[in-house]
């Protein structure tokens, strides 16, 4: 199958899923009492769980965060501490809920400037992450689509294009993301001269800020290198999608009419969840809850009404939970919320 042919496919099931859900709700009749039942009968000690669990999977991204930050610290007086980048990474991701893709540089940027670093050493420490999380999301993913696949679940006509569209799309994002991965663990010496040595045609001032740029990146990429920061790196990811899957299935215990699915059907949603959430809108989300009701409705059984409630709690607690921390710590630092949006890259030390 050829890349474009894949990727209209990937469309193509993405605007049938969004059609599908915005279909159901035009002719289902909606039932807006229903669905604030669903959320009235919730269990809040479930929810608490859930809550504690995400929340703690920040920590677990402030402790990855430094592994990557251990070779860059040497020479560095009184380097950031954790709780700085914990507090940097709640604030980052808060933007992320605010201003939609637009601001995942908030987090590398504030941690570089906190610890004293280039920026584009960080903007290589915040890639090795999301290359963990896509591989382990797309891990989650496959065992999702073997699930589905060996159960007694039986999608209907519907889903099938979107189930084989999504086979597709995440075998090709899992070898595109090995081969990143490799490549950037490489990536020094000869290949960091033969880049600079292409970029000779340049003026020497574009040339000479490419130059410097790829020098601090890959060292920024020097975690990976190292056996032991390699093997903490791959440890603390799957701590975290652990977490992860557990308030998955504290939230779905919160409600009655999924207080019964097993592992199984948690990780079946949790899968289709994390591979729909690559889509986001500027606090609103999207694909993550499109996702949600899909597949408890289709696979599960469950009502419009109820599979619509129990998606916006999930987006609320595994999306939007942070918000409130990270407001209350820009706050604390004095962040300008305005002036996250034009970023001053150039960051070499604490200011």
């Amino acid at each position: 199958m050829k890349k474009s042919h894949l990727g209209i496919g990937v469309g193509l099931a993405a605007l049938a899923a969004a059609a599908w859900v915005g279909y159901r709700w035009r002719t289902s009749g909606f039932a807006w009492d229903k669905f604030k039942g669903s959320l009235s009968n919730l269990d809040w000690r479930w929810m608490a769980a859930a809550l504690a669990l995400i929340l703690v999977t920040y920590f677990g991204r402030a402790l990855r965060w430094e592994v990557m930050l251990r070779p860059l610290r040497e020479g560095i007086l009184n380097p950031a501490g954790l709780w700085d980048i914990f507090s940097a990474t709640a604030i980052g991701f808060t933007a992320v809920v605010l201003f939609g893709r637009a601001g995942e540089p908030v987090r590398p940027y504030l941690i570089a400037k906190k610890q004293g670093v280039p920026f584009s050493s960080q903007i290589a420490a915040w890639v090795v992450e999301r290359i963990l999380d896509l591989l382990m999301v797309l891990l989650i993913f496959g065992v999702a689509l073997t699930q589905v696949s060996h159960s007694t679940l039986q999608p209907g006509p519907r889903m099938r294009l979107v189930l084989q569209a999504s086979g597709y799309a995440a075998g090709l994002a899992g070898a595109v993301s090995l081969t990143l991965l490799v490549a950037l663990r490489q990536f020094r010496g000869r290949v960091q001269q033969r880049l600079t040595g292409a970029l000779s045609f340049l003026p020497e001032r574009f040339s000479g800020r490419i130059g410097g740029f790829l020098a601090t990146f890959e060292e920024g990429m020097q975690s990976t290198r190292s056996a032991w920061f390699a093997f903490l790196l791959l440890l603390y990811t799957v701590l975290e999608w652990v977490l992860i899957a557990g308030a998955f299935w504290c939230v779905l215990q919160a409600f009655p009419d999924t207080r019964g699915l097993g592992l199984t059907e948690v990780v079946i949603l949790l899968g289709f969840v994390c591979f729909g959430s690559v889509l986001q809108l500027p606090g609103v989300g999207g694909g993550m809850q499109i996702a949600a009701a899909l597949v408890l409705t289709e696979f599960f059984g469950l009502t419009l009404e109820s599979a619509t409630g129990i998606a916006v709690v999930l987006w609320l607690v595994t999306f939007v939970a942070i918000v409130p921390v990270g407001l209350i710590l820009a706050f604390h630092e004095g962040v300008q919320w305005r002036n996250l949006r034009h970023l001053d890259t150039s960051v070499e030390g604490r200011t």
